[in-house]
């Protein structure tokens, strides 16, 4: 397909990673981004195995990541240690702020000739055409469009119709605070219905946190909605020892409502194709939101390459996604037992050790790379 033009909307991981694997194999690409710049609000996310795989062979760095010594367990109250999980098998996991790894993704589309565009809105997509009419009244029209516009883009409504998210009745808090010396894991601290996640990003340089909590009177679905960080604090004064001290240094907060929306029927219709959160939005707790979306990218970019259809690019990647985002929904509730279930399970957990744990080899240990050259 070399020569040929795929249009990519939206430059978050996986629009970037589709764009800069498709230019490695010839392709044109021209990335249109609605956001004026390529910012985003502070956030960590995790870079697994299946995740790290693709980056390399995209020749994609993490330098300044910190490398997972693995995922510990903890009583929220008490911070008493529940259980240590240590790394993945099949590799290390890497906790990487999300927008030193956007800028590398963009430093590296950039080099391999791929144009991105900010500041242009689409309104509209005509998904059997590959056909896009933008918020000045400009029109773009694709040999390939790829919607990477997220679960509230216009490609996943073009290829699917308008769907109705279900709220989950959990909220997430995210903040980041000066790092001071924090091991470098994931310390998950469970409590009655709610828990905290803390991980180092940039050397140790800064601490993730991300809070989640039951509630029913917050279901605005935004990243950028600002929240209170007194109120965070007073939300979870339960939690004592290290979460109380990493609250304690926060300035600023976001908070977003956790909606479940369903796997996309359709991941491509005519000329048009979804990827990433517009094709398959997961709940953050089995964080694999970005690595599926790389995984998306690299299949993606072969199948398009390849001459093997947009339909071949669906059969590959729907049956897995759905797998991992249903394993991903799954896993909420083990986080917010309440007394007496949740020292029951503390108990079991703690006297049974890795062997009771859940296994996601088959999430960490997948390679699209030797499925799809």
């Amino acid at each position: 397909m070399s020569g040929q033009q795929i249009t990519v909307l939206g430059a978050g991981i996986g629009g970037l990673a589709a764009a800069v694997a498709m230019a490695q194999r010839g392709v044109q690409v021209h990335v249109i981004e609605q956001a004026p710049e390529l910012a985003e609000v502070g956030a960590g996310l995790q870079i697994s195995p299946n995740g790290k795989v693709v980056l390399d062979r995209l020749g994609v760095s993490l330098e300044g990541a910190v490398r997972s010594e693995g995922t510990e367990l903890r009583d929220g109250a008490t911070g008493r240690l529940v259980l240590h999980l240590p790394p993945p098998g099949a590799g290390p996991t890497w906790y990487v702020h999300r927008a030193d790894l956007l800028a590398r993704l963009a430093a590296r589309a950039r080099e391999l000739g791929v144009a991105i565009e900010l500041g242009r809105q689409a309104v509209s997509l005509d998904a059997e055409g590959g056909r896009v009419v933008f918020s000045d009244g400009s029109v773009e029209s694709a040999q390939i469009l790829i919607g990477a516009d997220g679960v509230r883009g216009v490609a996943r409504s073009a290829v699917n119709g308008a769907g109705k998210p279900e709220f989950t009745g959990q909220v997430a808090w995210r903040a980041l605070v000066p790092g001071q010396g924090e091991p470098a894991k994931a310390r998950l601290f469970m409590g009655p219905d709610q828990h905290v996640v803390l991980y180092p990003l940039r050397g140790g340089a800064l601490l993730n946190i991300v809070a989640v909590e039951e509630r029913r009177d917050w279901t605005e679905e935004s990243w950028r909605r600002q929240g209170d960080p007194d109120a965070l604090r007073r939300r979870f004064i339960g939690f004592g020892g290290p979460v109380r001290a990493a609250l304690e240094r926060v300035e600023v907060a976001h908070l977003w409502a956790l909606h479940l929306h369903p796997v996309a029927t359709r991941w491509q219709r005519g000329r048009t194709a979804l990827l990433g959160d517009a094709a398959h939005p997961t709940l953050p707790f089995l964080a694999q939101g970005a690595c599926l979306a790389l995984e998306d990218a690299w299949v993606l970019a072969g199948c398009i390459a390849g001459g093997r259809g947009l339909e071949s690019y669906e059969a590959l990647r729907k049956a897995r996604a759905t797998r991992v985002v249903a394993a991903a929904g799954k896993n909420a509730w083990r986080f917010h037992l309440r007394s007496p279930l949740r020292q029951v399970a503390q108990t079991v957990l703690r006297l049974g050790g890795t062997r009771l744990a859940p296994d996601f080899g088959w999430v960490h240990g997948h390679d699209v790379t030797a499925e799809v050259p």
